[in-house]
């Protein structure tokens, strides 16, 4: 059971994170025409904006994601937070300052833009849900995972609450205040995180001795003192040695002091088996994780694949950044192209910095936390760290604060996917099945909260890997051959996208419902590696066919795009048809919601107009 200490705290920061959301996004939503909403004024800067993207792109994989991963992989994990940074720095090289001179809001708008093709609008308007579908599912399971780990609370409690917090904020306003609390969201989840890893790892340097030498030896982490184990999910438990452990209690709760052999191989532990271990015994971890320290700190050291899946991972992280949903739709509340590459630039540097603080915290998780490789929960190890090395009100406080830093993370990128997939699917999807947008709203983050039940136990930074694997082998190749190449056709888009993501898609999606075989499990859950470079070629063979096709205004666009922003080339989309004004601050949420149903009723009417 929780200490009833830390269970006041969690709810504390809980509600001080989403009062905190709700009532600064009243307070930004001022009076102001709807172009305004969704472009944010243009008046955030390139600073407050990358604070905004960055915000919006630190999720549940970043902030809980990486350390889980850590403790649990070793140098291996360290790919995740390059990959996810090296993402943006492809975006600055390639996409970030001609998407802006394009003027297209969406990824489904630039499609449109470019190749003039309605029918392609629609191939991408589907992607785009998947995905956002997918790294959605991740921030919402992660939310559950977080209130369970510290209250015991049933999983979907957390994914309700982030949901309860989205909705409230995107009924409260539109873009300008989302980023607005974005921004000050990252700045939260950067304080969140680095004060308490700061202090933590000031309080591991005064006890450095005890684990001097713990990480080089060819052998697992032991307990420091006897544990009880009790793992929520069915698991393998990986052993190199005998060990013998007490059963305390079954599966059915029946108490018992049977003795267990845990023999060198895998040995299969049902769920919600109590296994007690004496202290200075060595730790079994699950399947897939490193099992002795000296290898923990070799990269390409365990796995079926190594090196294949590495590579995939790579080119996923890498490459599938630019076709998040959420994140694109951010560079138009840059003024100019060039403002769009500062703005990417900030955001390399800001991510660079959090993601030093998260990997710091899963090595410190490896030495405090062994439990969390025998019971599966290595997620929950930046939550559940201040109260294994400190105790007492300094656990509390800081809990308290990761708690909150959590929640940040959970909301504003869930608050940037659902806003992006209930516009989508309310204007190109399926125009005319909602009778307004708080309908669509309530579909873009349902479908996913039905799910998340029956996800599967991979790692929150595995999952979000499933939608960047699914991005870069759909929306990569359109992005830079529609950017880099007169040649690309509409019917050559849509092939490579359908190809492309569809064989992503399906080779992902079994991972994401837990049904994929370990043996596939480098192949199937990571197959960006070879989906990427089919969706390219599909791309340019189906539009070398398909040269008739070729839109006449290609070299126009093309020097549209690439044109130094001082010739005034860039032009936006007509928004003339879409003013109209919003209710003032004492408009209540649910008078603001049926206002902007009838703005995007109008955008559903308008939006195709060229």
């Amino acid at each position: 059971m929780p200490d009833k200490n830390d269970l006041y705290a969690t709810v504390l920061a809980v509600l001080a994170i989403a009062l905190w959301t709700t009532f600064t996004g009243r307070y930004t939503a001022k009076r102001r025409p709807t172009s305004d909403f969704l472009l944010a004024s243009r008046t955030m800067g390139s600073r407050w904006n990358a604070a905004a993207v960055s915000g919006e792109y630190l999720s549940a994989a970043s902030f809980l994601g990486i350390a889980g991963l850590v403790c649990k992989g070793g140098l291996d994990a360290l790919w995740y937070p390059v990959g996810f940074t090296a993402g943006y720095l492809t975006l600055l090289l390639f996409v970030a300052a001609p998407l802006r001179r394009s003027g297209a809001y969406t990824l489904p708008d630039f499609a449109e833009v470019r190749l003039g093709s309605v029918g392609l609008r629609q191939v991408c308007s589907i992607f785009l849900v998947i995905i956002g579908w997918l790294y959605l599912i991740p921030q919402l399971r992660g939310a559950g995972l977080a209130l369970h780990a510290v209250t015991a609370a049933p999983e979907w409690v957390g994914a309700a609450v982030v949901m309860v917090i989205v909705t409230v904020n995107v009924y409260a306003g539109w873009a300008h205040s989302i980023t607005t609390v974005q921004a000050l969201q990252y700045w939260i989840k950067l304080t969140a995180l680095a004060v308490p890893v700061c202090i933590l790892f000031l309080y591991y340097a005064g006890q450095h001795q005890r684990f001097e030498h713990a990480l080089t030896a060819s052998a697992p982490p032991s307990f420091a003192q006897a544990t009880d184990v009790t793992p929520d999910h069915d698991v393998l438990l990986q052993v190199t040695e005998p060990i013998r452990v007490t059963v305390i209690r079954t599966p059915d709760g029946h108490p018992t002091n049977a003795t267990m052999l845990l023999t060198p191989g895998e040995n299969p532990v049902r769920k919600g088996t109590t296994l007690h271990f004496d202290a200075g015994s060595r730790v079994p971890v699950i399947s897939g994780a490193v099992v002795n320290n000296d290898t923990w700190l070799h990269p390409l050291s365990y796995g079926r694949h190594p090196l294949l899946a590495t590579y995939s991972l790579i080119v996923a992280l890498t490459l599938g950044t630019m076709g998040l949903p959420q994140i694109l739709g951010r560079y138009y509340t840059d003024p100019d192209g060039r403002a769009a590459r500062q703005t990417t630039q900030l955001v390399l540097i800001q991510l660079g910095v959090f993601y030093l603080f998260a990997v710091v915290s899963g090595w410190l998780a490896r030495f405090y936390l062994p439990r969390l490789l025998a019971d599966g929960n290595t997620d929950a190890a930046l939550l559940l760290l201040p109260r294994a090395m400190l105790g007492g009100w300094p656990a509390l406080v800081l809990g308290a604060l990761v708690m909150a830093g959590a929640f940040a993370a959970f909301v504003s990128v869930a608050t940037g996917l659902v806003v992006s997939i209930a516009g989508v699917l309310y204007t190109d999807v399926l125009p005319g099945w909602f009778q307004g947008i708080r309908a669509a709203t309530m579909t873009a983050w349902s479908v996913p909260l039905a799910f998340v039940l029956a996800v599967s136990s991979l790692d929150l930074a595995q999952s979000v890997g499933l939608a960047f694997a699914v991005a870069a082998s759909s929306f990569c190749p359109l992005l830079v051959l529609g950017i880099w190449w007169r040649g690309l056709t509409d019917v050559g888009a849509a092939a490579g996208i359908l190809v492309g993501g569809g064989v992503a898609f399906a080779a992902v999606l079994p991972a994401a419902a837990g049904v994929l075989p370990p043996g596939w499990q480098a192949l199937l859950a990571q197959p960006a590696v070879f989906t990427v470079p089919l969706a390219f070629l599909v791309m340019v063979l189906v539009s070398r066919q398909t040269k008739d096709r070729v839109p006449p205004d290609a070299s126009p666009m093309l020097l549209r795009l690439h044109a130094p922003d001082q010739l005034g080339l860039a032009q936006d989309r007509k928004l003339d048809h879409l003013r109209v004004q919003v209710g003032t601050l004492a408009v209540t949420s649910f008078q603001m919601g049926r206002t902007f149903a009838g703005t995007f009723s109008r955008m559903g009417r308008g939006r195709h107009r060229r």
